[in-house]
């Protein structure tokens, strides 16, 4: 269900590519404070859960920026039964607090915008 997005004339980015670039820290340490996950396993939830509406398509650069942080560690490797290790991810407590606090900013953020669009003058 995925369509092509309009880019923007000056940066070849669109104004979706920006949100979700602000959204997915919080959207995966979301995910990681429900339980510690590997890469597709949070993929696929983000998926399934915006009914294909939201996918992060490069995870691991974010994931690495959250271990860099301080927010995300490298968990247990398991094996799965079709023989591929995978690496799950937990969060920290740095990283719950950090979630904690985005989502404050989030919260404020899209009341304002809203607020803001609220208040805007209807075209004739």
């Amino acid at each position: 269900m995925k369509k092509d997005k309009p880019a923007s004339k000056d940066s070849g980015h669109s104004f979706e590519d920006y949100i979700k670039r602000a959204a997915n820290p919080l959207l995966v340490l979301l995910l990681l404070r429900e339980r510690p996950m590997y890469v597709y396993e949070m993929a696929q939830a983000l998926e399934d859960r915006s009914d294909g509406r939201y996918s992060i398509s490069l995870l691991y650069p974010v994931l690495y920026r959250l271990t860099s942080q301080g927010y995300v560690q490298e968990g247990e490797k398991k094996v799965s039964e079709d023989n591929r290790v995978r690496q799950y991810y937990e969060i920290t407590p740095e990283g719950i607090a950090y979630y904690e606090e985005i989502c404050g900013v989030y919260d404020q953020m899209m009341a304002t915008i809203q607020k803001i669009r609220d208040s805007g003058v209807t075209p004739q």
